[in-house]
Parts: C-alpha cells; sequence; structure tokens
C-alpha cells in the first residue's frame, strides 16, 4: 500500500546471494521470484526502446520491487498532489513501489544499474500508461493516501 525505501548500509549489495538480511526480507515479505536484470547499451536488447518506455509514466497491478546490485539511476514518483518526487537509487538501495502509485524509472549520468527485481509469486511485467485510474490498484491506493491525509500522516 505504501511506498518503501531501504537505504543502502542495510543491504549487502556484493554478497546478495548469501545476505541474511535480505533472505529475512525475501521472507518476510514473500518475495518468492527474483531475477536480475542490466540496464546498459551493451547488455540489454533494444536499449533504446526500453530506456524509452521505463521513462513513460506508468503504474502496475502488483508492487514493483528493485534491489540496486551495481550502478544507479532515478525513479520518479507521484506525490498525493500530483507532484513528481525524485527517489535517488544507487548500489545498495532497495525500493518498493506500491501497486497503483503512478512512476517513471530512468538512469543517471553513468548509464549503468544492474538491479534486482523481485515479486510476490509469479512475475507481471505489465505497465498500464496513465490515465490508467479506472484500475482496482490505483483506486486502492488513492484510498490509502486519502486514509494517510485524514489521519494527518
Amino acid at each position: 500500500c505504501c511506498l518503501h525505501f531501504l537505504k543502502g548500509n542495510l543491504l549487502d549489495a556484493d554478497n546478495y546471494e548469501t545476505d541474511p538480511c535480505l533472505k529475512e526480507i525475501r521472507r518476510a515479505e514473500n518475495y518468492s521470484w527474483m531475477d536480475i536484470v542490466t540496464i546498459h547499451k551493451d547488455k540489454l536488447p533494444n536499449y533504446e526502446e526500453k530506456i524509452k518506455t521505463f521513462y513513460e509514466e506508468h503504474l502496475h497491478l502488483d508492487d514493483e520491487i528493485r534491489y540496486v546490485l551495481d550502478g544507479s539511476g532515478y525513479f520518479d514518483v507521484r506525490d498525493k498532489d500530483d507532484k513528481w518526487i525524485r527517489i535517488s537509487m544507487e548500489k545498495g538501495d532497495m525500493i518498493t513501489l506500491p501497486a497503483g502509485i503512478y512512476h517513471r524509472f530512468t538512469l543517471d549520468e553513468n548509464n549503468y544499474v544492474k538491479a534486482m527485481r523481485l515479486f510476490v509469486g509469479e512475475p507481471v511485467w505489465t505497465a498500464y500508461n496513465r490515465p490508467a485510474d479506472d484500475f482496482p490498484a490505483r483506486k486502492q491506493y488513492m484510498k490509502f493516501l486519502a486514509e494517510e491525509a485524514h489521519n494527518g500522516v
């Protein structure tokens, strides 16, 4: 329901295969599926097209969990007032974007990131470009924001 961000000093990106903290997070959050993607012009097929797609404002019907193993980039998310917030991601950082949040991703000037993608269950890659306000995931996220505002959070 809400955005979570772990700064890199809790996780060991160099030893992610054996990191007990990552193992515990995966167990506690039921992140049963994982893969690793490298976003770089020499490593990612259809790089230019994919970069443009990642930067299109969109949402997903499931949470999006990313753990940066190397490199860096930015996730932009919309706040409750529909303004962009830029989140700088670097090696060791993990982010959970809740289902229904509008967001986009871009590389920084290094043009390289290697990230672990985590899912509860089987991965669903479908991105719904804005406007996508009629999906139940979006309505649930907006309800969460309204409740937060009502409770003064």
